[in-house]
């Protein structure tokens, strides 16, 4: 932990919302890089994801929630106590919804969670540039109707739309404090955790609706090249629950898990600054969703929240 600064701030932020809001968007964007897999499918993000935002004036701790949904399994039981858990270890929390959405039921769920919270809750409404500017007051009020928030702050994090306002607000709300983090470091994530992330994201793209959320990534190995020190070897594993769902992720001829590690590896290589050799493999483990042993083995360890 570095010296702080004379009226240096620094907090944790809590980002949660319904699965689909654009955490995971906003994130990256304000990191400025990919650490959080993004895509059109709920309930994306499995661990909470922390990304590091670094200025001369202020340190922020953004915390990528899961999608807080109903859990239909023990890995959606995990999801919804890291995201519940994340609440009372925060300066901030940040209540994401999409504004192309009309508040719903998993919107009063979190509603629900939030009363009696002490901790400051801005209520940020996401995806202003998918609806006509006349619809945002409406927005507005229907949850102010249920909701004392501290701050409301209408944004795009696909185009940036009043983003830097947002964050100008957020630091308002920060104690002072040190500098957690080295100014150069955008996650506490390990490389490992990071890597397994950008594979699953490109599984969850190729193949859309067959593959839903029954994949796990685990890393074997990550190791520089004997021959060649300027490469990096990648082994990974990607765990499925049926016979059928292994077919669909090698593809025919094995074409489809060769364009996930084309893509995957372009990913790789920038975050590591190296070449990289990618081998992926394909093993079914059946209902591994439902095993407490396996999200052990998998990374979703509950201990540590």
């Amino acid at each position: 932990m570095l010296e702080n600064n004379n009226g240096y701030k620094s907090g944790f932020i809590s980002i949660i919302g319904r699965p689909n809001v654009g955490k995971s968007t906003f994130l990256n964007r304000v990191i400025g890089q990919k650490i959080a897999i993004m895509s059109d499918k709920p309930q994306t993000t499995r661990n909470k994801v922390q990304g590091v935002l670094t200025t001369n004036d202020s340190q922020m701790i953004f915390i990528d929630t899961p999608g807080i949904h109903k859990p239909k399994h023990k890995l959606g039981d995990f999801m919804l106590k890291v995201s519940k858990n994340t609440l009372r270890e925060v300066d901030v929390i940040m209540f994401m919804v999409n504004a192309e959405q009309k508040l719903g039921k998993g919107d009063e769920f979190i509603l629900e969670m939030l009363a009696g919270n002490p901790t400051p809750v801005f209520l940020v409404i996401n995806k202003i540039d998918q609806i006509h500017p006349d619809e945002l007051m409406g927005i507005i009020d229907s949850y102010k109707e249920r909701y004392d928030f501290a701050e409301i702050v209408p944004i795009s994090a696909l185009q940036g739309n009043n983003v830097e306002n947002l964050l100008a607000t957020l630091t308002k709300y920060l104690p002072e404090g040190p500098q957690y983090y080295p100014a150069d470091q955008v996650t506490d994530h390990p490389e490992r955790f990071i890597i397994s992330e950008l594979i699953r994201e490109k599984v969850l793209h190729l193949t859309r609706e067959e593959i839903p959320h029954s994949i796990a990534v685990v890393i074997d190995k990550i190791r520089r090249d004997e021959e060649n020190e300027d490469k990096i070897r990648v082994a990974a594993t990607i765990i499925v629950e049926r016979d059928s769902q292994k077919g669909i992720v090698i593809g025919k001829r094995g074409a489809l898990l060769k364009e996930v590690g084309i893509r995957a590896r372009k990913d790789i290589e920038m975050l590591l600054g190296s070449k990289v050799y990618l081998e992926l493999w394909v093993k079914v483990q059946k209902d591994w969703r439902n095993k407490s042993t396996h999200l052990r083995d998998f990374g979703f360890r509950d201990d540590e929240y």
